[in-house]
């Protein structure tokens, strides 16, 4: 009667393609951030370390996937 909604595996390819482009531009976006910073500071590395991590274990996980954005 009650079961959990099975996210279809197109519905995550797209939601997973979807964060792998928006990790990228706030990675960007911070990285230009630090760029431009005369004396960057230690919450701003961090924060830009923590995006860096988290876009490529999206990557890794697109690969396990076989997602690929180009079709």
């Amino acid at each position: 009667m009650f079961r959990s909604k099975k996210i279809k595996k197109t519905e995550f390819n797209q939601q997973l393609l979807d964060q792998i482009f928006h990790m990228k531009k706030e990675w960007s976006y911070l990285e230009d951030i630090m760029q431009r910073s005369i004396e960057p500071t230690e919450q701003g590395q961090f924060d830009l370390a923590i995006t860096k991590v988290k876009y490529f274990y999206l990557l890794r996980e697109a690969k396990a996937q076989k997602l690929s954005a180009i079709k």
